[in-house]
């Protein structure tokens, strides 16, 4: 396991690190019991942060969390998100009051005094342009209730406003090899600015474990079934924005990348932890053996000059036109 600084932050996470929006829900069904083992598992090799956020389940995921993590507290970094619970493009669901219920409720989840890292979870462009938010962390994270905060967003324009307008030490962004624009903008600012990259998405919602075919179906309590266009938040967290069959497509024309890798899902990751300005990807999990794939992607051939210049041109030519929503 790698570890990196988170920004210019204090907290050194694993590279290669997890969401858990899939054990809280919105992706089929839930196996508490296969949660916790690959919680566990992942502790095991190495893994150091997790990210969560409250509407995973309605809480169910912290609740996992704080199980995995007892008596563990100082040494396991936990992030957190806000303001999904509400009306997003309500100022009042970012007043003082609300975003300390949010965290007070976060908290008593968790079992914890203080959390490591506390993010606005993708919140309208015109919130943010309001900036109350950012004083209201400010004071809680002077108080010692949070220690640093962060923003998760859906598209550049926001990431690259939070860069220049707050004292948000994170940013979470969509990347993987169907979304590459961060690429050229954000990151080289976010370096320059010492903000760290929460890499989300990382797989495009399995497409890119090059398992799905255009038969493929999904729960109905899966966002990728009920989220598919969009109907239900935005469509980039679902297939990274690409139509589905498109998706499916595109991936095929990827599977080169598995070679000398074991696997798509390990190759994609593999990518991702080559790219300097990410802290940490954070692909999510619903066992011991997803962990244990995705970790794998630690342990595999860098890619060569030659095939992450066949990257960039199959995103410019192949994929970029077909994202849809902005980002």
């Amino acid at each position: 396991m790698n570890y990196k600084q988170l920004g210019n932050t204090d907290l050194n996470i694993s590279n290669l690190s997890f969401g858990t929006w899939a054990i809280g829900g919105a992706w089929g069904k839930v196996n508490d019991t296969e949660s916790l083992k690959g919680l566990d598992r992942a502790m095991e090799l190495g893994v150091n942060f997790f990210d969560t956020a409250d509407v995973y389940g309605d809480g169910h995921a912290e609740e996992l969390l704080a199980k995995a993590t007892k008596g563990k507290e100082s040494e396991i970094h936990i992030a957190s998100k806000f303001c999904r619970a509400g009306d997003i493009n309500d100022p009042k669901n970012y007043s003082e009051e609300q975003v300390r219920t949010y965290l007070d409720n976060t908290l008593r989840r968790l079992n914890r005094d203080t959390l490591d890292l506390y993010q606005i979870h993708c919140p309208p462009l015109e919130i943010l342009k309001d900036g109350s938010v950012f004083d209201v962390l400010e004071k809680l994270k002077a108080e010692g209730k949070i220690r640093y905060y962060g923003v998760s967003v859906e598209t550049v324009e926001e990431g690259l406003y939070v860069l220049e307008n707050s004292g948000a030490s994170a940013l979470q962004v969509i990347f993987n090899m169907f979304r590459q624009k961060p690429l050229e903008e954000l990151f080289p600012r976010a370096m320059e600015k010492g903000v760290g990259i929460l890499a989300r998405v990382p797989l495009a919602s399995g497409l890119l474990t090059g398992k799905f075919s255009k038969d493929t179906t999904f729960e109905e309590d899966d966002h990728r079934r009920f989220n598919k266009d969009g109907q239900a938040f935005n469509v980039g967290e679902t297939f990274a924005g690409l139509e589905f069959n498109k998706g499916v497509e595109l991936s095929r024309e990827l599977e080169w990348i598995a070679e000398g890798r074991g696997n798509m899902t390990k190759a994609a990751l593999k990518w991702i932890l080559e790219q300097e300005a990410v802290t940490s990807v954070i692909p999510g999990f619903r066992n011991v053996k997803q962990v244990e794939d995705n970790l794998g992607a630690l342990d595999v051939k860098d890619y060569t000059e030659e095939e992450l210049s066949r990257l960039v041109r199959f995103y410019e030519e192949k994929v970029k036109d077909h994202i849809r929503g902005a980002y």
